[in-house]
Order: C-alpha cells, then sequence, then structure tokens
C-alpha cells in the first residue's frame, strides 16, 4: 500500500512538472520567484537535493535561464521556470540556446497580462510569444499540457526533445493547470522512454555533422575536449564565421532538424468525438477541460461536436486540423487571449470552413455553459 500511495500522489500541476523534470533526468534548476510558477521552484528547492541535484535561486529572470544554460553545457539536464514578464526577460537567452544548441526546458506558467496584470488569474496570452519572441529566425518546440498528469509525462516528454535535438524547448503551462490539484501518476524512471544527448563527438569538433545529420553531438563543457560556444554564427569548431555561406546553411539546419523530424515525436495532438463531428473546437491547455465537458453537454442534446487539442502548439499540426476541418460545418477556437491560436487557425483553414471565437481575459475561467451556447447558436 505504501509503494501505491508513493507512486499516486495528490499534485499540484507546478508540483507534477517537478516530478516529471527529475524522472527525466533534470539534476539543475535555476530560476527565480514568480506567480503562478512559484511553486516550481519551491518543489525544486527540495526534490533536487533529495536526488543529487542542484538548485539556485538566483538574482533576477535572466541570471536563471543564465546559470541553467550553463549546467546544461557542462552535461546536466537543466530547467528553469517562469510566467509572464519573466519570459520576456529570458527570450535573448532563449535565442542563445538556439544558435548554440543547449538543450534546456523552459517553462511558462501563463498569468494574465500584461505587465504585472493578474498574476493569479489564468491566461493563455504568451503563445504567439513562444514562437517569436526572440529575434531573427529560429525553430520553437512549444508544448502545452492540460491536466497534472498530462503536465508529468509532457515534461519527460520536454526534456527527451530538447535533448533530442540539443534545442531550447518550452512548456506552455497556464495557470488552471499549474494550480489544479489532482491525482497523478509518478511514473519512474526506468518505465519511462528517455532520451539522452550523444556526446560522440565527430572529429573532436562540437558542431561537426556525420553525413545526413542534422544534430551535432557534443561533449560535456571540461570533459576534454577543447571548444567555443557563442551566440555569432559558427563553424565545426564552434568559432565565429562571416562566411556567408556557412552563416545561411547553419540556420537553414537549425530549421530543417525541427521540420524534418516534425513526426518522429515533436508533433503530438489528440481528438475527441471527431469521427462524425459537424462542429469542430479547437482548444488546449487549461480550457480543455471546460471544453470537454461542453461537448458532453452538446451530444446529450443532439449536436455533433468534436475537439482537436493541438498537445505540441510549435510546431502547429496544421495538416492535422486543416484535412479534419473539411468535414466540418463550423470550427470553434476557445482560449484565454484575444484569439491567437485563431490568428494560426484562420491563416490554414482559408475560409473552407467558418472559423468562429470564444476569448476571455479579465481573469476568470471560460465555462462550459459559454461553449455550449455557442455551440447552439443559430449559423
Amino acid at each position: 500500500m505504501a509503494e501505491k500511495q508513493k507512486r499516486f500522489q495528490l499534485l499540484q500541476g507546478n508540483e507534477a512538472c517537478v516530478e516529471g523534470a527529475i524522472a527525466a533526468g533534470m539534476r539543475f534548476y535555476a530560476g527565480y520567484p514568480i506567480t503562478p510558477s512559484t511553486e516550481i521552484a519551491e518543489r525544486s528547492a527540495v526534490r533536487l537535493p533529495q536526488v543529487g541535484g542542484k538548485f539556485m535561486q538566483m538574482e533576477d529572470e535572466i541570471a536563471g535561464i543564465a546559470a541553467a544554460l550553463g549546467a546544461s553545457v557542462a552535461g546536466l539536464k537543466a530547467m528553469t521556470a517562469t510566467s509572464g514578464p519573466g519570459f520576456s526577460l529570458k527570450q535573448e537567452n532563449i535565442g542563445y540556446a538556439t544558435i548554440a544548441e543547449i538543450p534546456i526546458v523552459i517553462v511558462d506558467v501563463m498569468r494574465s497580462g500584461p505587465s504585472t496584470g493578474l498574476p493569479t488569474s489564468p491566461s493563455q496570452g504568451d503563445v504567439m510569444q513562444a514562437k517569436w519572441g526572440t529575434h531573427g529566425d529560429h525553430p520553437v518546440i512549444a508544448i502545452s499540457p492540460c491536466s497534472v498528469q498530462d503536465t508529468y509525462n509532457q515534461t519527460v516528454r520536454a526534456f527527451n526533445l530538447a535533448e533530442r535535438f540539443r534545442t531550447p524547448v518550452i512548456l506552455l503551462m497556464d495557470e488552471i493547470v499549474g494550480h489544479m490539484r489532482e491525482g497523478c501518476e509518478l511514473i519512474p524512471t526506468e518505465e519511462l522512454e528517455i532520451h539522452n544527448r550523444n556526446t560522440n563527438m565527430i572529429n573532436s569538433m562540437p558542431y561537426a555533422l556525420g553525413e545526413g545529420q542534422y544534430v551535432p553531438h557534443m561533449t560535456s563543457f571540461g570533459d576534454g575536449n577543447l571548444y567555443n560556444i557563442t551566440g555569432l554564427f559558427h563553424d565545426e569548431t564552434g568559432f565565429p564565421t562571416n562566411d556567408n555561406q556557412i552563416a545561411g546553411s547553419e540556420n537553414a539546419r537549425l530549421m530543417e532538424k525541427i521540420k524534418i523530424y516534425k513526426y518522429s515525436g515533436i508533433l503530438e495532438y489528440e481528438e475527441e468525438n471527431m469521427e462524425d463531428a459537424e462542429i469542430g473546437i479547437v482548444c488546449y491547455g487549461g480550457t480543455t477541460r471546460a471544453v470537454q465537458e461542453a461537448i458532453r453537454m452538446a451530444r446529450e442534446d443532439g449536436y455533433k461536436v468534436g475537439m482537436f487539442r493541438p498537445v505540441t502548439i510549435w510546431p502547429f499540426p496544421e495538416f492535422e486540423l486543416v484535412n479534419r476541418a473539411k468535414q466540418l460545418k463550423r470550427l470553434i477556437v476557445v482560449e484565454h487571449n484575444y484569439g491567437q491560436v485563431l490568428l494560426t487557425v484562420q491563416g490554414i483553414i482559408k475560409g473552407d470552413t467558418k472559423v468562429e471565437f470564444i476569448g476571455k481575459v479579465d481573469g476568470t475561467t471560460i465555462t462550459p455553459d459559454e461553449i455550449y451556447d455557442k455551440i447552439a447558436e443559430e449559423e
């Protein structure tokens, strides 16, 4: 019984995030407390010393991600967490991690804004910032869990993707999921599929690639191989270059390594009741539960309604949604913002299906009744 109780716990989404990270191998956390992500730092401070890891509270958000990047370069799986203004402050170093190809998981527990806004209230206002927040053209992997259990599972997947593709991965949580409490199965590491970075460098060059490879291998800094890390475009030695051909090739490869492997574990989405649906609802993260309840209510009243949930927000499952939308009369996007995923949906549907919207930014949650009323509207 004790073992079963240990495996199944009542947790917040924020707490499940930490447990999933530790199961995936996280051994370093650096950050700065900020509502509504603070429980991630608090639990990391308790749990990491218990597994031989290190927790550091830094003086600000920029130092938090910088320290985590340093730990990752030194060979540790590392994470930082934040919300709202803190996510904005981390953007420059997210770009640095992208071009230097440093694995890291950045958790953003979204809150209502802009600025300080409503720091304890639900929002999904950072979706576009997750894609376009840092400057320049760059690849993005952003994942949005919808429950406490999903947070545990998706945190593990976030670390796996970061290590496989040597890239920052954004776990795009929201206040609803972060502060939700429910039962969670803490699946032990030995039962999980865990990916670790490849440290077998080619010709002792940190950015050298073999034929057909898109992700270079790199040993931990200080393990015997001398190399340079920079935010400038660089050659295979890691040192800066002004060669336009090398710069163009490198930038293209950074984009291609995510695009080419999109269907190799990066892209994930969920469908419910879409087989016969005439009305589809697109949702993600904390809006999912309200949508599921609204669909149950609507189905009881004879409406053929289904749900399409992108688990991986970026890259977005465009082809999959377009294919599914062909059978629909209406498509309703539900999110806690003014329509950030709505813009993407409108762009890919191109008027073939009627696209409607439910949004809320006043710090309260979208209810099942509000979604049902939209479903029941006359066309």
